[in-house]
């Protein structure tokens, strides 16, 4: 999988058991009643109602409960770096929706997306390669509640094109919340909303898009925490490219057009 600003990593130590660690992210009890939710404001980490180890990717139609079940790679799914390519715990056809799931540590490359998809109360507890990509050409992709954290690189990764709808989330300790792709062989129009959603540092950027793509990132009811210094960059803008090179930055801050949000829009805590 193409995508920007890839390290690689010294082996970092996965917590694969263990709950209720107290890090910021949404009401669990309001997700699962399908109340409506505020920004999210520090609530507990929902408890795995038992685990399983994958060794293969598991293919996903229709809609699947997970029943907040954890599951972890194992074998060639176990590994725990930033390679490049590797596989993810869960594959969606086009169309199909997951819901309340775990994905522990390792994590491999978390979930894929063939075409439109709905992630519902997803958590990841502990990235692997990304917590999520998105492909197709012009699909609508929607990510309801749920969280991820200790993400080395990106939470989601916007391969495909469409639009993407992230809604209800809590990201914690990551490098970028979201990123267009800057470098994919095929390259597309990237349309992304952010809303209701907690972000507790340390983190770089939440979105990155690429101007000379038409991309936009629109962002309401943002809480970041912990960033008194204010150093998390809202908006990065990118001169994105399809030959694999090292995107340049283009400007970062609200403008209209491509970083849609103003000040009131983002609150710090």
């Amino acid at each position: 999988m193409t995508s920007l600003h890839r390290r690689r990593l010294t082996k970092r130590q996965r917590i694969i058991t263990g709950s209720g660690l107290g890090v910021g992210a949404l009401v669990l009890g309001a997700l699962a009643s399908g109340l409506t939710m505020s920004t999210a404001s520090a609530a507990t980490w929902p408890s795995p109602n038992g685990s399983e180890g994958v060794s293969a990717t598991k293919s996903i139609s229709g809609t699947v409960d997970g029943g907040m079940k954890r599951y972890y790679g194992t074998g060639d799914l176990g590994g725990d770096g930033q390679d490049e390519g590797q596989d993810p715990i869960f594959k969606l056809a086009d169309g199909a929706t997951l819901k309340n799931v775990i994905i522990g540590a390792p994590a491999a490359d978390g979930i894929h997306c063939s075409g439109s998809c709905t992630l519902q109360n997803v958590w990841w507890e502990d990235v692997g390669e990304d917590a999520a990509t998105f492909r197709g050409s012009g699909e609508t992709y929607t990510v309801s509640g749920g969280g991820a954290r200790k993400a080395a690189d990106k939470i989601f990764q916007f391969n495909g094109g469409g639009t993407l709808n992230i809604s209800n989330f809590a990201g914690q300790d990551f490098k970028t919340f979201v990123r267009s792709c800057g470098n994919c062989s095929t390259q597309y129009k990237r349309t992304i909303s952010v809303s209701n959603t907690e972000i507790t540092a340390p983190g770089s950027v939440i979105g990155g898009i690429n101007t000379n793509y038409g991309d936009s990132l629109t962002l309401r009811g943002i809480t970041i925490v912990g960033d008194s210094s204010k150093k998390i960059v809202p908006c990065q803008k990118y001169i994105g490219n399809d030959d694999g090179d090292e995107p340049t930055k283009n400007g970062s801050g609200p403008d209209g057009t491509y970083c849609k949000y103003s000040t009131s829009d983002i609150t710090y805590r």
